[in-house]
């Protein structure tokens, strides 16, 4: 491979993925190729990007929020994958660094193989202010679940703390539905890139969400008290 194939910079949308994707996890393996993928350390939470950059090489990076911050002190740099330890990267005033990959072997990684869901059993469109609404809320009120509730016609989200009836919360209508369901998340969870998604729920306890505009997905483990039908 060339130099010049070793060589790239990364857009701001790739940044904000890794932004993202480091309050998931802050180790990420990184493979050969156009495809990001990260997994939560409780393997709970798994997303994927396809971007348009495509890196050189794979490597492992231990502490991808450091990483971050340090090329944010940069002017635009050109990074560079030439060597087999470490990143290198450089920008027009004359400044260089360096990044030393870690032992693949120590990240937490997502599995090979692609993941599916088992069941397609509620499936809503969640536009970009609901979502905000429903983060902003969960975290005015402190509280620690949204619920994904079929009831009366209706899929709504409830923030609210499913523990204490009493608590404060919010609903938002999001659908409409002819099955009764409690779905079931932890807020924390919740670690989404701010947009419109595509919501598809499955009754064995998995969840998807697609981001309409990127092709970037998160899959959501949903809490085991949940309940279908």
């Amino acid at each position: 491979m060339k130099l010049k194939e070793k060589t790239m910079k990364l857009s701001d949308n790739v940044v904000a993925i890794l932004k993202n994707f480091a309050g998931i996890n802050n180790s990420i393996l990184v493979k050969q190729g156009n495809k990001l993928r990260t997994i939560s350390v409780a393997k709970n939470i798994l997303a994927e990007a396809e971007i348009q950059e495509e890196f050189p090489r794979d490597f492992a990076i231990y502490d991808l929020n450091q990483l971050l911050n340090i090329l944010s002190t940069y002017n635009n740099p050109d990074l560079d994958f030439q060597s087999e330890s470490y990143l290198s990267y450089r920008d027009s005033d004359k400044r260089r660094g360096k990044y030393f990959y870690a032992d693949p072997n120590v990240i937490i990684a997502p599995p090979e193989k692609e993941i599916q869901l088992p069941s397609q059993d509620v499936c809503f469109q969640l536009d970009a202010n609901t979502l905000s609404g429903v983060l902003k809320a969960a975290a005015v009120y402190q509280v620690p679940d949204i619920s994904i509730v079929g009831e009366n016609g209706v899929v709504k989200m409830a923030v609210r703390d499913k523990k204490n009836d009493t608590s404060p919360g919010d609903e938002f209508i999001v659908g409409e539905t002819d099955k009764e369901f409690t779905f079931n998340f932890k807020v924390e969870n919740i670690k989404i890139i701010p947009g419109a998604y595509e919501v598809v729920v499955s009754s064995k306890l998995l969840s998807k969400f697609t981001n309409t505009q990127h092709n970037l997905s998160y899959y959501i483990a949903l809490e085991p008290d949940s309940t279908f039908g």
